[in-house]
């Protein structure tokens, strides 16, 4: 969503942080359970009211305005999530507005996002990115650029090296690396 709503970070390979990114995933994980009967439908109605919530927000409302029209506000989405969408991706995308002037309408402005955050080009292009980005959030519980690291090469490097092995993470030896790390097993005790 973020990466398909404001692009990078300024100054940053990277479209979250931390602390985005936990309370949102709280709100989409919320009461599922993996394997247990209806956990599916269960994440896709958190998914959409989630959505719904996101496109409510201040920022996402003014960067893209209501104003917009529908071409304008696809457009944009996936310009900062860095695709060039098919001529019918596109159109089935704006299609989501319907014969509306304008991109006024909550619901259809949720499903626009989600559309262009879940598209097959752009989650190819960011499986890696958003991998490795992972394994900070995830085992060192930090942004790539906190302390001890000042900007984003531990980030870069591991990316790098990801994308050597062509997103074989077992052959690039990464989780491997990451929860071996002093960093993480320090978050367990001396």
């Amino acid at each position: 969503m973020y990466k398909s709503s404001y692009g990078n970070l300024p100054s940053a390979p990277v479209p979250i942080t931390l602390n985005e990114f936990l309370p949102d995933t709280q709100k989409i994980g919320q009461g599922v359970i993996v394997n247990q009967s209806g956990w599916e439908q269960v994440l896709e109605n958190n998914k959409q009211s989630f959505t719904s919530e996101f496109v409510q927000r201040s920022r996402f409302t003014s960067a893209f305005l209501t104003s917009m029209t529908p071409a304008q506000f696809v457009d944009r989405l996936f310009t900062n999530a860095g695709v060039t969408p098919s001529a019918t991706d596109r159109q089935a995308v704006i299609g989501e507005f319907g014969s509306a002037t304008s991109t006024s309408e909550v619901a259809a402005r949720a499903r626009t996002l989600r559309r262009v955050a879940e598209n097959s080009t752009m989650n190819i292009k960011e499986f890696n990115r958003a991998f490795v980005l992972m394994q900070y959030f995830g085992y060192l519980r930090r942004n790539p650029n906190d302390a001890p690291d000042s900007d984003y090469s531990g980030y870069q490097f591991w990316l790098a090296k990801l994308n050597v092995f062509d997103g074989n993470f077992v052959n690039a030896e990464m989780v491997k690396a990451f929860i071996t790390s002093t960093e993480y097993r320090q978050r367990f005790g001396p």
